[in-house]
């Protein structure tokens, strides 16, 4: 039940994922559709003021009052928000990408702390169930609660009282390896975190040296020095880029290793808790107790 809830949440956050995706970049195509300069574009009243020969010319109005000309170039540069800033310079190849990852980043998160809990590893009910039946020696139902449950401690337990039979040597030799095969599951998922958090800033470096070529592109090919306003474009790219790059991966960096030495402490945990449970059996040789499977 826990395993499948947990798809369950991977597969909505997946679908999360896209509807943002389609809703970010329909409002990014509109921002910069729509910018300033399509609205003067359309604007009836300049095209009026600039056909209209009798009527004011607006160029001896702005040289009278230069503090009217400078207010209406700053409310220009503020109608272009810092979000349209980025998303042109990003572009929407890392756009794309970054979205990508961070949201399977948030996904990978989600999966990993509900994996990590206590509960799905060690849970309180099975360690005391578990030696409430061994106490009544009651096998096959403490067989049977450990097989049901299909937590870390539950899988290994499952797996020693199953070779008992063979001997406590072989017992706890089975419980170790369903030990490593779970701890493998567990490491499994948080490598994908470490990927991430590798990742994201080589895609941030790819954007800056794609940023920087473009700059020096311009000033290669610029007959005369370019203005600073042609070189913008480039070096926004380059930082843009990999601003954004470590700021998914440093997250992803610090909360893979939070991750994983919690999940080495659980770990830990459970190999303690297993043969201290299967410790009453260790003069047990071959023929011991055999639950049925």
């Amino acid at each position: 039940m826990r395993r499948r809830y947990s798809w369950g949440l991977l597969g909505t956050s997946v679908f999360s994922f896209w509807l943002v995706v389609a809703v970010l970049g329909a409002l990014t195509c509109l921002s910069l559709s729509d910018g300033p300069a399509a609205v003067a574009a359309d604007d009836p009243a300049a095209d009026e003021l600039g056909d209209d020969g009798g009527g004011a010319d607006p160029a001896p109005a702005k040289a009278a009052d230069p503090k009217a000309g400078d207010d209406d170039e700053g409310k220009k540069a503020d109608e272009e928000s810092v979000l349209i800033w980025m998303a042109r310079s990003l572009g929407w190849f890392y756009s794309i990408v970054f979205i990508c990852l961070s949201f399977t980043l948030v996904a990978l998160f989600v999966m990993n702390i509900l994996s990590a809990r206590r509960e799905n590893v060690v849970p309180v009910a099975l360690v005391e169930g578990f030696e409430a039946q061994l106490n009544e020696k009651r096998y096959q139902e403490a067989y049977e609660m450990a097989k049901n449950d299909e937590s870390f401690l539950g899988q290994v337990l499952s797996a020693g009282l199953a070779k008992l039979s063979a001997g406590y040597d072989q017992a706890i030799e089975a419980m170790q390896e369903v030990g490593e095969e779970e701890n493998m599951k567990l490491e499994h998922r948080l490598s994908y975190m470490a990927l991430i958090g590798t990742v994201a800033p080589m895609i941030g470096l790819m954007g800056t040296v794609q940023g920087m070529i473009a700059s020096f592109s311009v000033i290669a090919t610029s007959a005369t020095t370019p203005a600073p306003s042609e070189l913008a474009a480039g070096i926004s790219t380059a930082l843009f880029t990999t601003l954004v790059g470590l700021f998914i991966a440093i997250p992803a960096i610090a909360a893979f290793n939070i991750l994983r030495n919690r999940v080495a402490r659980l770990v830990l945990e459970v190999g303690i808790l297993s043969e201290g449970l299967m410790g009453r059996f260790s003069s047990v040789g071959a023929g011991g107790p055999q639950p049925k499977k």
